[in-house]
């Protein structure tokens, strides 16, 4: 039994030494904070960062599993969006929600490595990728690690299209703008639903980027989580 005993114990420091957040697989979530199709069952997720489709091109640090983890106040105003869309044969596609801040660390290790630039064409064509803190496309803090940011668009129930934005999400440049004029006039149409709902329920839209809301009332506007998503 000692013998048993021991080895799980050795087993338990060399699972903790090859991958820390191993041993905080089975923990529970901090108070507060909800796994998003939980709180609304059968909304669809498509975790960017969890993924190498994003702007670093890798699955990026703190993401351990495709799960959106939000606060609870924040996924019950999400939870009336999505009713109100659905009158309309619509729903919600989130991109990103709660953000871990070794992930945001990740970025700013990513925006200063100058010579990575493999994503560029997709999701920066036209800036230079020195000038993405300048035009606050990066930052070293994000109001996603405080738990009530959500990055996110509307897609078509029936065939989960996503309607058109004029352009994609994480997409640096005047176009995301949400009131630019570089987006056609029915695409913007798609924007201010978006915006109209979301501002309904409490959220704050972003000056840069058309899918970046948070909520008003955040419940933690103060703090910078780090527990990994999993």
């Amino acid at each position: 039994m000692i013998k048993t005993r021991r080895f799980i114990f050795l087993a338990l420091i060399i699972i903790a030494w090859l991958n820390p957040a191993a041993l905080n697989s089975a923990q529970p979530l901090p108070d507060g904070f909800v796994y998003l199709d939980k709180a609304i069952p059968g909304i669809k997720l498509e975790m960017r960062y969890y993924s190498e489709n994003n702007f670093t091109g890798k699955r990026v640090d703190g993401y351990l599993k495709p799960r959106c983890i939000i606060s609870e106040p924040a996924a019950g105003a999400l939870k009336n969006v999505q009713n109100d869309l659905a009158a309309f044969g619509l729903e919600l596609k989130i991109f990103d929600a709660y953000r871990p801040q070794m992930a945001v660390d990740s970025f700013v290790r990513w925006a200063a490595d100058l010579g990575d630039v493999k994503m560029k064409k997709q999701y920066y064509p036209d800036v230079d990728k020195a000038d993405l803190f300048k035009e606050k496309y990066i930052a070293e803090k994000s109001s996603h690690t405080r738990g009530s940011t959500v990055d996110l668009t509307i897609i078509i129930s029936d065939t989960g299209k996503e309607l058109d934005m004029g352009s994609t999400f994480d997409f640096f440049g005047p176009v995301s703008w949400p009131d630019s004029r570089l987006a056609p006039a029915d695409k913007r149409a798609n924007r201010l639903l978006l915006r109209t709902l979301m501002i309904k329920y409490g959220f704050i839209p972003y000056a840069q980027e058309w899918w970046h809301f948070t909520l008003g009332n955040e419940p933690y506007p103060d703090s910078y989580f780090n527990f990994p998503v999993q």
